[in-house]
């Protein structure tokens, strides 16, 4: 899944903004912005470089340049194709939820192939999908995504994206994925249960952060305990 923590990481640190310099100008001036930027989505291959464009137009808040758009919605690359959805649904029209959803529930082999294999592809296109959704934060999109948690080819972007949506109700189900053995999936997890202040979380934290001070002698447990101990501080300094 080289790829997707590609677009994980990219999208994090990305410093492209261009915030700064659209918002304050005049209506023309916007306008010619989205232009340009619509050009920019256009020509960009990368497709976590497409990303940070496709929020660049969003935050203009210009719908003219759905029309110009809306032929990505069918690019054979679905991760392309789901940046030119998240537009959409940031902008209001609907065809965008539904075309991410459609993506992510698409497990057949008939697809354009950039991974070594259709089953990685497959995994790969799912998983951006559900990232799309957390950075979309459509309330839509909980109930699809929550029952993914036992999914193990996206269960990890699941508990992110479940911490970006911020529903409560996924508290219960993310304090159940604490009992998962991987660390990867229990810091994605834990740092979810952090963003969503679950404070009846903690004593199931404390458990955890005395398992993997325990086993930090194995590869990725101290990152565990790392995340562990950082959540416990915040939500402690929570009333409670």
């Amino acid at each position: 899944m080289a790829r997707t923590v590609g677009i994980i990481c990219g999208a994090s640190l990305s410093s492209i903004c261009l915030l700064s310099t659209l918002f304050g100008q005049s209506t023309q001036y916007r306008s010619g912005s989205a232009s340009v930027l619509v050009e920019q989505f256009n020509n960009t291959a990368i497709f976590w470089k497409q990303f940070e464009v496709a929020k660049n137009i969003v935050a203009l808040h210009d719908k003219s340049v759905l029309q110009d758009l809306e032929p990505w919605l069918s690019n054979e690359d679905m991760l392309r194709r789901g940046n030119a959805a998240f537009i959409f649904a940031s902008l209001g029209d609907d065809r965008g939820f539904q075309v991410i959803k459609a993506i992510l529930e698409d497990r057949s082999s008939r697809r354009a192939v950039f991974e070594t294999s259709v089953r990685e592809q497959i995994r790969e296109d799912r998983y951006y999908a559900v990232y799309l959704f957390g950075h979309l934060k459509d309330s839509r999109a909980f109930p699809i995504i929550v029952p993914l948690l036992n999914d193990k080819d996206v269960n990890q972007i699941v508990a992110w994206s479940l911490g970006q949506l911020g529903d409560k109700s996924a508290i219960r189900p993310l304090i159940e994925r604490l009992e998962d053995r991987d660390p990867h999936m229990r810091v994605a997890a834990i740092s979810a249960l952090g963003k969503l202040d679950a404070t009846e979380a903690l004593p199931k934290l404390h458990s955890i952060l005395d398992e993997a001070e325990v086993l930090m002698v194995i590869p990725d447990y101290g990152l565990v305990a790392k995340v562990t101990r950082a959540v416990i501080a915040k939500l402690e300094e929570m009333p409670q």
